[in-house]
């Protein structure tokens, strides 16, 4: 593939619902422009972009990939992402990166949730969108109906360039109504011909919308058009580019991608309304040192700016790396400067994706997209630039996990290896998070939802061999105190020869919620001798750790040491030490202990229908609802809620709302338990103490 000018380029990306067919309309593009000899499929596992053995098994994509091809002599990016919500880091990947989107919609389906959450993010960037009715040759489907609920869905002007000639089962092609012409397809083979006679009433009244369209988006032609009452085929492509560039219409095509049907209308869409790079404007960051706003010109010779937004363990060739260039040229064989980390990177051999294969190329500039191999230090988000020229592009936002399970290891042998495995598997997924939860011992994976966390422990097992088992995570209870008390922790051994004496008065009182666990020393006179005060702040803290109800650390309670005795030979670190956590553990027991339970703040995004399903559903839980806010057709429900109880709420708000909510979570506090529910907790730990004591 040889190298393109930045207004030759077109960098779009793929987004819709699961299953709506952005994988399949991606193999008919390349197909269609020459890169593959031959259609692959989603059902086989022949496909170029769901290459990976989990996507081949699943039958439906995981990751993000990178497929160009050629089309009147522009190079387009193609990138396939994931559509369902476990999987939108790899949207929130691609997007960054993109020029244009192109929002994929299955007929049959309509414009399902997945499919609106893209498209509205894309808006949100800015970035021009084009929509693809697809699989218009299956069942109950209807371009005029499905085209409505994507003007009323999405929230667009969605104007028609092509539509379909026949319907379901009679699917024969396309009119394309820029240039009325109808394109019919037989066994994979289009022709050209003119618009069918039973056709010609509504081609035309469609074909007016898209004149008008074109005219509102330049005042020349839309005086010519007020003049005239209409506009040459060119005319028409001009205005259209305007218009899709500004956001004032979405190109929306008609197309059945298994049957090659309006394919090649899509390509000729994609390079003629899309955006190039250079028309996406300048490149911002902030300059390392100073912070200091940045500008690059999208322009080959201008210093080198580069962002990573994707890595990738490739078997033969090891970790891949995925860059765009907003700026300058990126060469082979070079080094260049990491201006995230301040560190110089040694740049390979760079190449670009051919299908299935990749081929090496001696440079990628401003604009392109391309991978390197063996990139030692940089990870996703990160910049690559001249060192002379230092600046920071604005990184990925990924979406931050919410759904998390305990993870272990089957086999000892495996022990060391799942941190590390994991770790390996975090470079390539931002969205994963692991972690020791140090209240409860347990080592934590964190995610997207449950398909995504299964994905995970498939491909830590088949890519590194490690068997690992899963669970609901324990919840990281603490104890606390109600009240005051003051008790004597007295330890005395005598076993013949030199003895062991510690003897301490402690205080304990309680805190203010969050304030954690203090240690006063208010002993007067030398009752215990200064030298052994740590022991017993040591000894207290372990005591402290353990709890007095059911072995949960102890928080907002203050220990003071104010009194004891010791003796002159027998005393000792040890039973001063021994002396204190028992005191600890006496007065705690005497001062009310209590359950305390960590509250996450959640944030639900929600259409504003179901709202009041969720605000329930939260109710239930014990949640204490903070407030309410619109957000467009949806309502954020801002809540507190014991994260006891909101620990598979990923799977439960996608079926309460069909798959259009969304949440995020982070810890707020501790509380208390109620008194019913902490008898509860605290008996089924004491049982499971015993059957664990009971199994050694």
């Amino acid at each position: 593939m040889r190298t393109y000018e930045t207004d030759q380029l077109r960098n779009v990306v793929l987004v819709g619902h699961g299953q709506s067919g952005k994988t399949s309309l991606t193999e008919a593009l390349l197909f269609v422009s020459g890169v593959t000899d031959r259609l692959g499929s989603v059902d086989e596992g022949t496909t170029v972009s769901d290459s990976d053995q989990e996507e081949v098994a699943r039958k439906t994509s995981i990751s993000l990939s990178l497929t160009p091809c050629e089309w009147r002599g522009a190079k387009v990016n193609l990138l396939d992402t994931p559509g369902y919500a476990d999987f939108s880091g790899e949207v929130a990947a691609a997007l960054p990166v993109a020029d244009g989107v192109l929002v994929v919609v299955d007929a049959g389906a309509g414009v399902e949730v997945q499919t609106e959450t893209y498209a509205g993010m894309a808006g949100d960037r800015g970035v021009p969108r084009a929509v693809a009715i697809t699989k218009l040759d299956r069942e109950n489907t209807d371009f005029g109906r499905t085209l409505a609920e994507v003007k009323e869905r999405l929230q667009c002007n969605a104007v028609a360039l092509t539509m379909p000639i026949g319907a379901e089962g009679g699917l024969k092609g396309v009119v394309d109504l820029v240039r009325g012409v109808a394109y019919t397809t037989a066994d994979g083979k289009e022709t050209e011909g003119p618009v069918p006679d039973d056709m010609a009433e509504v081609v035309a009244e469609y074909r007016e919308k898209v004149v008008e369209a074109a005219a509102e988006a330049d005042d020349e032609l839309m005086e010519k058009y007020l003049e005239e009452e209409s506009l040459s085929a060119d005319e028409i492509a001009r205005g259209l580019h305007a218009a899709t560039v500004a956001g004032k219409v979405v190109p929306t095509l008609a197309l059945a991608g298994t049957k090659l049907v309006g394919v090649r209308c899509l390509l000729d869409t994609i390079v003629a309304d899309l955006p190039s790079p250079k028309e996406m404007g300048a490149a911002k960051g902030t300059e390392p040192l100073t912070q200091g706003e940045q500008e690059r010109p999208v322009a080959p010779d201008a210093p080198l700016s580069a962002l990573v937004f994707k890595t990738t363990a490739d078997p033969y060739a090891g970790r891949l790396t995925y860059f765009r260039v907003y700026s300058g040229t990126l060469h082979g064989d070079t080094s260049c400067y990491n201006a995230t980390q301040g560190v110089r990177e040694r740049i390979g051999s760079l190449l670009s994706p051919v299908g299935k294969k990749q081929e090496a190329v001696p440079s990628v500039p401003a604009g392109d997209i391309g991978l390197v191999s063996k990139l030692q230090t940089t990870v996703t988000g990160d910049t690559l630039c001249d060192e002379g020229n230092p600046i920071v592009l604005p990184g990925i936002d990924f979406p931050t996990p919410v759904f998390s399970r305990a993870i272990s290891a089957k086999s000892r042998a495996d022990e060391d290896k799942v941190g590390s495995a994991l770790a390996r598997l975090s470079e390539e997924d931002p969205t994963i998070e692991f972690s020791m939860n140090p209240d409860t011992k347990e080592s934590i994976l964190s995610g997207l939802g449950d398909l995504h966390l299964e994905v995970v422990v498939s491909r830590l097992q088949r890519k590194f061999g490690v068997e690992v088992r899963t669970g609901a995570p324990k919840v990281a209870y603490k104890e606390t105190i109600r009240g005051r008390a003051r008790v004597q922790g007295r330890f005395r051994r005598q076993t013949g020869g030199r003895g062991q004496f510690g003897d301490v008065w402690i205080r304990v009182e309680p805190l203010p919620r969050g304030e954690g666990f203090e240690f006063v020393n208010a002993v007067k006179g030398g009752a215990v001798p200064r030298n052994f005060i740590p022991a017993v702040a040591k000894g207290v803290r372990e005591a402290a750790g353990k709890g007095c109800l059911v072995g949960y650390p102890l928080t907002d309670l203050r220990a003071i040491l104010d009194d004891g005795s010791h003796h002159q030979v027998d005393s000792s670190d040890l039973a001063f030490k021994i002396a204190g956590s028992i005191a600890l553990q006496k007065a705690a027991e005497e001062a009310g202990p209590q359950l305390l339970e960590p509250i996450v703040e959640v944030e639900v995004v929600v259409p504003a229908e179901q709202m009041g399903d969720v605000i329930g559903g939260l109710n239930g839980k014990r949640g204490n609802i903070l407030g309410m806010e619109p957000k467009g057709t949806y309502q954020v429900v801002r809540a507190l809620v014991p994260i006891a109880e909101i620990s598979s709420y990923s799977s439960e708000l996608r079926s309460l709302t069909g798959g259009r909510g969304s949440y995020s979570m982070r810890f707020s506090h501790y509380q208390e338990v109620p008194s019913h529910l902490a008898q509860q907790i605290v008996d089924a730990a004491k049982q499971e103490k015993q059957q664990g004591a009971a199994g050694r």
